[in-house]
């Protein structure tokens, strides 16, 4: 049964790349919640003052965040019982291979390099999204942990 609306959360510092990635939400034709937090205090704040029925159905996560960094959210979401379950998107403009399988171990569902250009920004969140609207499980296979690099 199709989630909607699909509650999302976006924990990035750049406030840039955050009006971006609300611009390329708006302009796709599915029903989603964006909430915004800028760095992984902010991000525990939102999670700890959230109604369980109310949690998002999708994190995408900033790796350079100032007070906590993305690696150490990741961490503390997956050993946390109220928000283990949480899908994790990266969403960074680093890649290093080695960093993304560490990342993969650690519980991330997905590793999204940040597009430069808007128009593949909107295809990347549109096909994560899409699996997130339509399949029961969005787990990626290890083909599919890389969205975009």
């Amino acid at each position: 049964m199709p989630i909607t609306p699909i509650q999302l959360l976006l924990a990035d510092d750049d406030h840039d790349d955050c009006l971006l990635f609300s611009e390329a939400l708006q302009e796709l034709s599915l029903d989603t919640h964006l909430n915004l937090v800028h760095d992984g205090v902010e991000l525990f704040d939102f999670l700890s003052g959230t109604d369980t029925k109310r949690l998002p159905h999708l994190i995408f996560l900033d790796l350079n965040m100032p007070r906590k960094n993305g690696q150490e959210c990741l961490k503390e979401i997956k050993q946390n019982d109220k928000y283990s379950a949480i899908p994790i998107a990266i969403f960074s403009t680093s890649f290093d291979p080695v960093v993304a399988a560490t990342l993969r171990d650690m519980g991330a569902d997905y590793y999204i390099r940040k597009p430069a250009d808007f128009s593949v920004l909107k295809k990347v969140l549109l096909d994560v999204l899409s699996i997130i609207q339509n399949e029961e499980s969005i787990k990626a296979n290890k083909d599919k942990f890389i969205l975009l690099s």
